[in-house]
């Protein structure tokens, strides 16, 4: 476990997947991560990379060769090398292996460095394309945050609050994952999202090119909440498992397959094209108050 921390945040990552376990401010004593209830779901912050959500049987097909990959792909699952570790940062690296290449042809190097400055944590993706061929990926991030948060409020006394007037569709998901062909209205010019556990019985709420690129967790019972903040990720994510005391809110560059998807990576619907030895680069960023 790595520890980043300054007078108000302490921060603990695991190196398997790079993943955040606990955030928590040191002046209120509240912990915002998900405890990770393996009776609901077992992680608290996964890495989505190289796809992010699910492919159509779990399968695709590049250079003419079929391969198969799970839901969000594999680096929540491996172990990441801690490369650099100060106070207030760490900087944790995969690259391609022998286990990797069966499943993805590509030489990567994929790189997450965590900061904090006063109340807020930073989260840097940088991608880089080892290989000598064009690389095909998507990167996500899957943070899920308690709820509720202070003690002796509800769940339903949240509501997220989004920084711009929002019209977006909602994309509903087929029983295995997939983005159903056509969006269901939801916003009507809204700005508020109340919460509560029976709004993700169906799964995720899937929405592409919000207005928005910060949502918040605020609550009229306590003054204590977040904000999440996602330039430059035209794909999102809220999502809660059924009856748990969490809510997710992921900031992806990539989506789900859709149920029509043909199958070949090049042309799935979000993917990155990324140049060999060219690096892409997201950060999305949380303030805890």
């Amino acid at each position: 476990m790595t520890t980043i921390e300054n007078e108000i945040l302490r921060v603990q990552i695991s190196a398997k997947g790079a993943e955040l376990q606990s955030i928590s401010r040191k002046d209120n004593h509240l912990e915002y991560l998900w405890s990770g209830d393996p009776a609901f779901w077992g992680k608290k912050s996964p890495v989505l990379f190289p796809i992010v959500g699910g492919l159509k049987n779990n399968r695709y097909r590049y250079n003419g060769q079929t391969y198969e990959l799970g839901r969000h792909g594999f680096a929540r699952d491996k172990t990441f090398e801690l490369t650099e570790h100060t106070p207030h940062s760490a900087t944790f690296v995969l690259t391609d292996d022998e286990d990797t290449l069966s499943h993805y042809p590509f030489p990567f190097s994929l790189s997450i460095r965590y900061t904090i400055t006063d109340a807020t944590l930073a989260v840097r993706y940088s991608v880089q394309n080892t290989g000598d061929a064009a690389m095909y990926f998507s990167v996500g991030a899957h943070p899920a945050f308690k709820m509720p948060l202070v003690e002796g409020t509800a769940y339903s006394d949240y509501a997220l609050h989004f920084n711009a007037p929002e019209n977006a569709g909602l994309w509903p998901l087929s029983p295995e994952g997939q983005i159903l062909p056509e969006p269901e209205a939801f916003f009507s010019n809204s700005e508020v999202l109340p919460i509560s556990k029976k709004l993700f019985y169906k799964d995720a709420l899937v929405f592409k090119h919000l207005a928005s690129n910060a949502i918040a967790i605020r609550s009229e019972s306590t003054p204590h909440g977040l904000e999440v903040r996602f330039p430059g990720f035209p794909y999102m994510g809220i999502w809660s498992a059924k009856d748990a005391d969490f809510v997710c809110i992921e900031p992806w560059c990539g989506i789900a397959d859709h149920t029509d998807a043909s199958g070949e990576l090049k042309k799935k619907e979000g993917i990155i094209d990324l140049a060999p030895e060219a690096i892409f680069q997201r950060e999305w960023s949380a303030i805890f108050f």
